[in-house]
């Protein structure tokens, strides 16, 4: 009976496990590609300082390190796919990590940030 209990136990935490959602972290070419598919958010992490330098086309800005991430992130639909980037990779694999344990299904961080997507020579837009 012990044995049981243990192997209930076990198979249902092993469930749990897989069932918890998790971010894939790209390179740029496949994080350009999968975002060329127009199918979720562009999220630029950045500060207001940084985006002067330019954003990635389309990516709205949500500042990881302003007092209001966590309540804008709050407001967000769970269950749309987001792709997230900041300079170099740091803040938003933290911010795509939040993300999904706040219930987020779908989070693609892009690795090396923005510094690595300008310099593999990818498209940016100015920001006024």
């Amino acid at each position: 009976m012990k044995n049981l209990i243990l192997s209930v136990f076990i198979l249902f935490n092993v469930t749990m496990i897989s069932q918890t959602a998790t971010y894939k972290s790209v390179d740029a070419a496949t994080f350009k590609s999968m975002i060329d598919k127009k199918d979720g958010v562009v999220i630029d992490l950045r500060t207001d300082d940084e985006v002067k330098k330019g954003i990635i086309k389309g990516a709205i800005q949500v500042d990881f390190l302003a007092k209001n991430f966590e309540s804008v992130v709050a407001k967000l639909d769970t269950t749309k796919k987001y792709y997230v980037y900041c300079a170099g990779g740091g803040r938003s694999a933290d911010a795509a990590e939040y993300m999904t344990k706040h219930g987020f299904t779908d989070v693609v961080n892009l690795e090396k940030g923005y510094g690595d997507w300008v310099k593999k020579g990818n498209e940016v837009q100015a920001v006024k």
